[in-house]
């Protein structure tokens, strides 16, 4: 740890296919828009702060041998690489947050040579990169302060290293744990339709010798009530000002269970996924992903091929239910329009 999920290696971008995980590590190199756009629809890349990372080498792909010296003519292209990219997944703000960032970064220097601009955009993708790596360990520094030696943790979904371009964030936050002498063992949810759970995070950290044992995301009010874990730490897509959490679905029933069962729930995340344009929740966007990630497991079809299917990626926790949302800025407790503002500020 950390891996480099994705990174700009020689005008392509390098990332882990994620789909390939945990028999084989593989990385793929996508040299045009198109093949990252499909990386991240068909989840090579996934994770919040790696698709704001992605978001803006995206950019870079789509402008970076545009010929041009006309400001409008490269805006005009810029437009529409934005455009394509956003329209990938539209749940998870920060993808987003990079592609606006990119954009800002270019009509700030719109005055500008093509050639300053383009170096300029490359500058600002590598400079979210090092920011993402910071922000993952003063995530990671803050939230081990709610981690006990002993303690044992249920996750959900991947919240790791795979998901940001250093070691993650709620997953991060167990490494800086580790790091300071705790002794944890984690649950990982499974994270049915697509086994995130299952196949990244008991991954990640079995690599780091982390003591994993992994349940189906049913078992979990099970294993609450009978006092096996002592804390939820999970990750978000989009937060909004009033703390409501979008994140991997699954979530939200943990948080309910949770609360029955007394056990505190946290989320983490980078400041960067908290959308102040949005009141609530229920603004948040839900994306739905094939019938087929339902349909099919393994590549063999488990269900009748005509059943009607309903497949939301996330589901949104609200704020009630939650504890404390983990930032790279301090931890954050209700109430939430107040206290995540404050936190900005």
């Amino acid at each position: 740890m950390p891996l480099n999920t994705i990174e700009w290696i020689e005008g392509k971008v390098k990332i882990i296919d994620q789909t390939k995980l945990p028999h084989k590590l593989k990385y793929i190199y996508c040299e045009d828009v198109e093949s990252l756009r499909e990386a991240i629809s068909l989840l090579r890349v996934r994770g919040a702060p790696a698709l704001g990372i992605a978001g803006a080498l995206g950019v870079l792909l789509g402008t970076q041998n545009f010929q041009t010296k006309n400001y409008p003519e490269f805006k005009s292209k810029m437009d529409k690489v934005i455009a394509y990219l956003n329209s990938s997944r539209p749940t998870a703000v920060n993808l987003s947050w990079g592609l606006e960032r990119m954009l800002k970064c270019a009509e700030k220097n719109k005055n500008k040579s093509i050639d300053t601009i383009k170096k300029l955009l490359k500058k600002e993708a590598l400079q979210i990169i090092e920011e993402d790596k910071k922000c993952n360990r003063l995530i990671g520094q803050n939230g081990a302060s709610i981690i006990n030696n002993g303690d044992t943790i249920l996750t959900h979904c991947n919240a790791g290293a795979l998901a940001t371009a250093d070691y993650g964030t709620a997953l991060g936050i167990i490494y800086r744990a580790r790091e300071e002498g705790k002794k944890i063992r984690v649950y990982a949810d499974e994270t049915r339709p697509l086994l995130q759970g299952a196949r990244l995070t008991t991954w990640e950290l079995m690599q780091q010798g982390i003591e994993t044992i992994l349940i189906c995301d049913d078992m979990a009010g099970e294993v609450m009530r009978e006092k096996k874990i002592n804390k939820v730490l999970v990750g978000a897509d989009r937060v909004s000002a009033n703390g409501d959490v979008a994140n991997k679905i699954g979530t939200y029933t943990l948080a309910v269970l949770s609360k029955e069962n007394k056990i505190p729930f946290y989320v983490a995340c980078p400041i960067s996924t908290i959308d102040f344009s949005l009141p609530t929740g229920e603004k948040i966007p839900i994306e739905e992903r094939d019938s087929s990630e339902v349909r099919e497991f393994g590549g063999e079809r488990t269900a009748p091929l005509k059943v009607k299917v309903y497949n939301p990626a996330f589901d949104i926790t609200p704020a009630k239910f939650i504890t404390g949302i983990i930032t790279e800025k301090g931890i954050c407790k209700s109430p939430y329009e107040k206290t995540l503002k404050e936190l900005i500020q």
